[in-house]
């Protein structure tokens, strides 16, 4: 690391000024044109800031001319959607963690009608010590239907589920997500640091099964890291890309890559696209994680390593040719797979694991 770095990090914790950024590009600068995005992102391994990729979008528009013209342009696609929200106390500074004694939350959520949370919103926008109150991963279509037709993005051919956030400031625990990502800024500011996956053992990561929404996290404090606690974390930093967005920016997040998201406005709004690249008959990959946590995990070491070769070789060697040998009638979960033969090797799958 940097002296630079170890400075800002030991002294003033704002070790993120000095990170460099993602490869960031405008439209004029891609190698395609806006309607060959989907080409541009799933030719990707490494994430992408796309300035102003949506700064024609009218919501964008809309939330320029301010908070109020925001909330109000909003409002036109309501349809007294009820949504869940965070509350957390102005103490916690954004960020959305555990308790003091890792049984709980640091916030709460609640139910309550899109429009309220709006009018919340605006209610504390020049409150500097404000609650935050933070609205996430709601699905657009079901909470404000029509606003992706009407703010449109060439991802179709992917089939993104399209999800709003909307809140004042917030601290997004870094966390990866399966799926690949595309974030749109629409209003405020978002900060978005970045880790590849290989980082993962050096970002301290919390439990699998109990998360603060649905995800494991980093336990480290991004805002005041504790390199005595956290030690290995100083090589995390080595690694780190960090942009801020602005409205109108979008950043493209490959699959698996860590992330931490901090709103610093008093109304930050971003609506991001998920999609993978296998169907979805596939399956979560993440259960495979879980089953090798309760079936693997526990063996000696010896043949641990010896399931290790098994899945380079079943799994991760990237030799088409290697199952040749098999007649392709025979082949099984080793070729090609259809839904019919994926449907048909999980009922075996799950009469297995009744054993």
């Amino acid at each position: 690391m940097t002296d630079t770095k170890k400075s800002c990090l030991t002294m003033d914790k704002m070790w993120q000024r000095h990170c460099p950024s993602p490869e960031t590009v405008t439209l004029s600068e891609m190698a395609c044109a806006y309607d060959g995005l989907v080409a541009c992102l799933t030719q990707r391994d490494q994430p992408l800031v796309i300035k102003q990729l949506v700064s024609e979008w009218p919501l964008v528009q809309a939330a320029r001319m301010g908070n109020e013209s925001l909330c109000e342009y909003l409002l036109k696609y309501d349809r007294g959607a009820v949504v869940d929200a965070i509350r957390l106390p102005a103490s916690a500074d954004g960020r959305m963690f555990y308790n003091d004694d890792m049984n709980g939350f640091n916030f709460t959520r609640a139910k309550m009608p899109f429009k309220n949370a709006l009018a919340a919103l605006l209610s504390q926008q020049h409150d500097a010590m404000a609650d935050t109150l933070y609205v996430g991963s709601t699905t657009v279509d079901t909470c404000l239907p029509g606003l992706l037709e009407t703010n449109k993005i060439a991802l179709a051919s992917l089939n993104p589920l399209g999800t709003l956030w909307i809140g004042n400031k917030s601290r997004i625990a870094a966390h990866y997500d399966a799926p690949d990502n595309l974030i749109c800024v629409a209003s405020g500011k978002r900060r978005v640091t970045l880790f590849p996956p290989s980082q993962t053992k050096n970002l301290y990561v919390g439990p699998l099964h109990f998360t603060p929404a649905g995800q494991a996290i980093s336990m480290v404090d991004f805002s005041e890291p504790d390199l005595k606690q956290y030690p290995r974390f100083e090589r995390a930093i080595e690694h780190a890309l960090v942009v801020e967005l602005l409205p109108g920016d979008a950043l493209y997040i490959p699959s698996m890559w860590w992330h931490h998201i901090e709103g610093t406005e008093s109304i930050n709004l971003l609506i991001n696209y998920w999609w993978r690249d296998v169907p979805a008959y596939i399956g979560r990959s993440e259960n495979v994680l879980y089953h090798a946590l309760l079936t693997l995990k526990q063996l000696p070491e010896p043949q641990r390593e010896a399931w290790r070769a098994l899945f380079d070789f079943y799994v991760f060697d990237s030799d088409g040719a290697r199952f040749n040998h098999i007649p392709l009638s025979k082949q099984g979960p080793l070729g090609e797979l259809d839904e019919n033969t994926v449907r048909q090797f999980k009922a075996w799958l799950v009469n297995n694991l009744k054993h």
